[in-house]
């Protein structure tokens, strides 16, 4: 896990939604107008959830991605994984042995055993990691409902079902 970018912050908006749509596939192009992001930035994104098992897609008129797990069972450290994969957060480029004293030839106690610096920094990340993996789409949504006005998810519903019209008539229209 490096430096998170803004692909981990999409892609779980985007999670969130699926879990509030249930069995309700939507597309990428939807998931990204709703939240004002590039649909073609987020196009990237999809596949790599789809390839972690994290949602299935469908195609077709109504087809779209969903979620493949429960909320509860999806953590945030899966989803980034799945995003960023798992590399390090830290990579020690093992510059204690490079002091100019040692004159290429660097002492055993200088360089023996892990870093201190990067000891630090794998503590750090393991403590990142046990937070996102104890975070679930489901806690998380928890907290978001309620925090949203109740009518909120009405009104995202209502733009949703309108879309998925929108898309059914054209797809009509254009089948002679």
């Amino acid at each position: 896990m490096a430096h998170l970018t803004a692909s981990v912050e999409y892609g779980i908006h985007c999670l969130l939604w699926l879990a509030a749509a249930g069995d309700t596939p939507l597309s990428s192009r939807d998931l990204a107008e709703l939240q004002g992001i590039s649909p073609s930035f987020l196009a990237k994104i999809f596949p790599k959830l789809e390839k972690a098992g994290i949602v299935t897609a469908s195609e077709g008129v109504r087809g779209g991605y969903r979620l493949a797990k429960a909320p509860e069972d999806i953590s945030f450290l899966t989803i980034v994984d799945a995003i960023e994969g798992e590399k390090p957060l830290f990579e020690c480029q093992e510059i204690r042995g490079r002091c100019a004293v040692f004159n290429d030839a660097p002492p055993n106690w200088a360089t023996s055993g892990v870093c201190a610096i990067h000891a630090v920094m794998l503590k750090a990340e393991k403590a990142m990691r046990d937070t996102l993996a104890k975070e679930t789409l489901a806690s998380v949504g928890e907290t978001f409902g309620r925090k949203a006005p109740p009518e909120f998810q009405g009104d995202v519903q209502s733009w949703i079902d309108a879309r998925l019209s929108a898309r059914a008539a054209s797809r009509t229209r254009q089948t002679p």
